[in-house]
């Protein structure tokens, strides 16, 4: 029997106050029509992580985010053409344009939560991921890429809170953030309408680190 092998992606952003992620229109036969997660076959000469940054690079033009191996789905009859085994990923970023590939004929943010009819099993791919996502919140700095290099808390708390979809007390959340040791000032304010400037914060990118406490 022969299998292939396939990498999916689930990229995660934060617009417009909710956590989104990336799905394509497909193309082209199976699910012609229907919303998907971006993904592709593993070439012979390609590493699982290496055909997964291939794809994001195709579907959003990125390279260097944050990218973890997600979890192998490899049910039977999760693809009607033939036996295909999905190591799955999922990504950070800030918001960013977005180009369709060449077999989507479509490509655009959708909630993550509230998500549009998928195609496979790609609807069990995004909740695991979401899963993933919210778990590593509570422990780990991995939210901090979706942030721009500088924020300030307000913009920290409502990216926590798009991805949690419930609100945090703001005193207790920022007394603990700032109790970790996490955030470094930049000694500059930004401008915000009706309320005083807001120091801003920047975060030490690409160093996800592991928390002996819950952040939230």
């Amino acid at each position: 029997m022969d299998v292939s092998v396939a990498v999916d992606l689930v990229i995660f952003t934060v617009r417009d106050g909710a956590l989104q992620v990336l799905l394509i229109e497909r193309g082209g036969a199976p699910f012609k029509g229907q919303w998907a997660l971006p993904g592709g076959f593993v070439n012979e000469r390609e590493t699982l992580e290496d055909a997964a940054r291939r794809e994001l690079e195709e579907e959003t033009g990125l390279r260097e985010v944050y990218l973890e191996q997600l979890f192998t789905f490899g049910d039977p009859g999760r693809d009607p053409r033939g036996r295909i085994v999905s190591v799955a990923y999922y990504a950070l970023t800030p918001p960013a344009p977005l180009r369709a590939a060449t077999d989507a004929a479509n490509a655009a943010w959708h909630p993550a939560a509230r998500p549009p009819k998928l195609a496979f099993d790609h609807a069990a791919i995004l909740r695991t991921g979401l899963e993933r996502l919210r778990a590593k919140l509570g422990y780990s700095t991995v939210g901090f890429e979706l942030l721009p290099r500088q924020f300030t808390l307000t913009e920290l708390q409502a990216l926590y809170e798009a991805i949690l979809e419930r609100p945090l007390d703001k005193r207790n959340f920022r007394k603990k953030i700032l109790s970790l040791g996490l955030l470094t000032s930049e000694g500059r304010t930004r401008a915000a309408a009706a309320h005083r400037p807001a120091r801003l914060y920047s975060f030490a990118r690409g160093k996800v680190k592991i928390l002996d406490g819950q952040i939230v």
